[in-house]
């Protein structure tokens, strides 16, 4: 017997040394690219162009990153960055906020067709941004709201996704809990913010992390709806700065850029990332 556990915990550290390998390589095969990023923004043009390539940073940091966020090539960087915060928190915020509180009236109240409107909503996803821009771009036009962050953000601030995941999870909420709420006095809001909002917050969590990536990364309505260089958003400002015809990139600016591109949506993960895998995996909210 003792032999036979003594064979089950080496299998099992074998298997568990073997594991860690395997996920140090993934993680390097990962990170490489970000590292050759990172170190061609330190260096000068001429080290980029000429191989091979340095692999360690070099003295270039203060003037590239300078460079990029206070002068750019149309635009400086940091008025980029700034736009795309603009738009990927009101993303975010609008997509969990409409998705709560359509949520909470489908599955707490009691009107006439209430299925009917979750499918309806819940068919919206296969209405992707792509299949619908031209129509929406002709009511965002209609309203004026070309060049302007109502522009980059309202039409985009619906999600069927978040509505079905908040419907889901609120099924999962006792009902003796509202019947309590409705004993004690309390009003359908306040039973939404005092009771809901709270058991929804590793939920909100994980969404929140999902939708601001999706609303930074976002390239095709922003390129749509802005012709001003001052509303341009992060990733339009790097597709920009690429060259055309026989024009010369400036490789450090673009790599600086990429680097401070990513920045931000890794602050957000790293801050939440607690709340987000326990929005993903936790049974007991």
């Amino acid at each position: 017997m003792a032999n036979e556990l003594q064979g089950m915990v080496e299998k099992r550290g074998a298997g568990l040394w073997l594991t860690h390998v395997f996920m140090i390589i993934g993680i390097l095969v990962i990170f490489f690219p970000i590292w050759l990023a990172f170190v061609a923004s330190t260096v000068t043009q001429a080290e980029i162009v000429s191989p091979p390539m340095p692999l360690v940073p070099g003295d270039q940091f203060w003037e590239n990153y300078s460079a990029a966020l206070f002068s750019g090539v149309n635009v400086p960087v940091s008025t980029m960055l700034f736009n795309s915060l603009i738009m990927a928190m009101g993303i975010a915020i609008g997509k969990i906020a409409i998705s709560l509180l359509s949520a909470f009236a489908i599955v707490y109240f009691r009107f006439p067709c209430r299925t009917m409107f979750f499918w309806m909503i819940f068919l919206t996803l296969m209405l992707p941004v792509e299949v619908r821009i031209v129509p929406t771009y002709e009511v965002v036009a209609g309203f004026g709201m070309l060049n302007s962050y109502g522009g980059l953000i309202f039409p985009l601030i619906a999600s069927a996704t978040a509505t079905f995941l908040f419907r889901q999870f609120f099924l999962t909420i006792p009902d003796e809990l509202a019947e309590a709420a409705r004993v004690d006095g309390a009003r359908p809001m306040r039973f939404f913010w005092d009771i809901v909002i709270p058991m929804s917050r590793t939920n909100i969590a994980a969404l929140f992390v999902i939708l601001f990536i999706y609303g930074w990364n976002q390239y095709l309505w922003p390129l749509l709806i802005t012709t001003d260089p001052e509303m341009n958003t992060i990733v339009m400002g790097i597709k920009q700065m690429f060259p055309s015809g026989d024009d010369v990139a400036d490789w450090p600016v673009i790599m600086a850029t990429s680097i401070l591109a990513m920045i931000p949506p890794v602050i957000v993960v790293v801050s939440m990332q607690k709340l987000f895998i326990r929005g993903l995996v936790d049974s007991e909210k």
